[in-house]
């Protein structure tokens, strides 16, 4: 009997590490990940007194996973904050900002022992790099874009501009053997309507999930993602034929089904269960 999968993160919250009170915050907003930011949220002179605050937080198990972005790697900054974090039981992950090149995560991981590993692309060559970096160590278990860095890097002003990297870091992910990549922040925290846009776009790229700098983003990147009634109503027909008579085949309205339909019904039924 085929077993539905576990259903993936569909929210990752970040919250700056210099301000204990929003993460707070951000712990019971509802997120399925909380990201606490040592990077681009967090000012020069406050890097240290982040650093304590977030050893603090994690001193013990918080109530849902609970990501670090660290600095950047081959820094001091960066380094200060594996050695600071590496041995605390409430970190869940590490998120390593502008990674260009794979042996990046193979040095990381030689530091953190099997501690989950995601790559943030935020450069021209580090999307070259996609998929050398996607399957430099067995520690990475994910892939994602940072996109304003990137639209700096390459001088995008339109979003379609950005949309041949972001397909190319979904490919990367897949062909890696990774989940479907969340996608960036949307940066606009008061624009919902357009938040939603953008997340009905990425997951017909291919994204899973998005990232979030605003808890009232949260339930919109979820509506985005959850499938619609139809999506749920037409995965059960394609289970229920399959366990009736196993093997390529057609359905009433036409439509061949085979292995790979039958598993993508089952992750599409996985992700319903956030509908209860």
């Amino acid at each position: 009997m085929t077993t539905e999968p576990e259903p993936l993160p569909l929210t990752w919250l970040y919250a700056p590490g210099d301000r204990p009170s929003v993460v707070a915050k951000a712990l019971r907003a509802g997120a399925d990940v909380v990201i606490v930011d040592l990077e681009d949220a967090v000012a020069r002179e406050r890097k240290e007194y982040a650093r304590a605050a977030t050893a603090e937080l994690l001193s013990e198990p918080p109530p849902l996973p609970v990501h670090v972005r660290v600095n950047a790697l081959d820094t001091p900054q960066g380094d200060a904050d594996l050695r600071s974090l590496l041995p605390l039981p409430g970190l869940s992950a590490l998120r390593l900002p502008k990674v260009t090149s794979p042996a990046q995560i193979t040095r990381t991981a030689e530091r953190t022992a099997g501690l989950p590993l995601y790559a943030l692309l935020e450069s021209a060559l580090g999307i070259e790099r996609a998929y050398a970096i996607a399957t430099a160590d067995p520690s990475l278990r994910g892939i994602a874009l940072g996109e304003a860095d990137l639209r700096a890097d390459l001088g995008v002003r339109e979003e379609a501009g950005l949309d041949w990297s972001r397909a190319r870091v979904v490919l990367a992910a897949r062909a890696a053997g990774l989940a479907p990549p969340a996608q960036s922040v949307y940066p606009d925290v008061r624009d919902l309507a357009g938040l939603a846009v953008s997340c009905a776009h990425g997951r017909s790229l291919g994204f899973l999930g998005r990232a979030a700098i605003h808890p009232d983003q949260l339930p919109v990147i979820e509506h985005a993602y959850l499938p619609s009634l139809e999506e749920i109503a037409s995965a059960e027909e394609i289970i229920k034929a399959a366990a009736t008579e196993p093997g390529a085949q057609a359905l009433p309205n036409g439509r061949l089904i085979d292995t790979a339909v039958v598993a993508a019904a089952h992750r599409t039924l996985a992700l319903a269960r956030r509908r209860t």
